[in-house]
């Protein structure tokens, strides 16, 4: 995907879990607080070396911060086992909508 006028594309790299996940979501929530944050937001997750459940909580808060804040907010480059366990939760949906 490019990058359109007012994207942002913040990376995520490393391990997604019960660990790791307060620390990323601190750090995102300073970015998300940003008075200059533009329209349209894209996390790219093709640095992610392991998720576990928890990850599939961090996307939905990060959802939720978004619509929040009226921002779109586009995942890419989800890992196979994430996205298989928001399926398993009903929730893949709210995570990665299809398109309109």
């Amino acid at each position: 995907m490019s990058a359109l006028p007012g994207d942002e594309v913040l990376r995520i790299e490393g391990n997604l879990s019960y660990e790791t996940i307060p620390a990323v979501l601190a750090e995102t929530a300073q970015f998300a607080a940003r008075p200059d944050l533009p329209p349209n937001i894209r996390i790219d997750f093709s640095g992610v070396t392991g998720v576990d459940s928890s990850a599939v909580a961090l996307l939905l808060e990060w959802r939720r911060m978004a619509l929040a804040r009226g921002k779109t907010l586009v995942f890419e480059n989800l890992p196979a086992n994430l996205l298989a366990l928001a399926q398993l939760y009903g929730v893949a949906e709210l995570i990665q909508p299809d398109p309109a």
